[in-house]
């Protein structure tokens, strides 16, 4: 495994955590270093840690536009069915 594809699997471990536990996701948003090196258990060299959590966010925001989208696509969907067009 390649350390691109270690990343990858560590931003989408954390992310998924993040995503189930809503305490660790308020921290993460307030002292992201922090929470970051506590769930890899290490401590990163500040400029590789910030590309990380960069990672991360990015993640986040994507996976939140995502579930939007999936969320106006229903509306959506449910309107036409009030109007007999399926």
């Amino acid at each position: 495994m390649d350390i691109k594809e270690m990343i990858t699997d560590a931003v989408e471990r954390v992310v998924k955590m993040l995503k189930e536990d809503d305490s660790l996701l308020k921290r993460f948003k307030t002292e992201p270093v922090k929470v970051l090196e506590e769930i890899i258990g290490k401590d990163l060299p500040d400029e590789k840690i910030e590309e990380v959590i960069d990672l991360i966010k990015a993640k986040l925001a994507a996976d939140k536009l995502d579930d939007t989208v999936d969320d106006i696509k229903d509306a959506l969907g449910g309107l036409k069915n009030l109007f007999g067009k399926k």
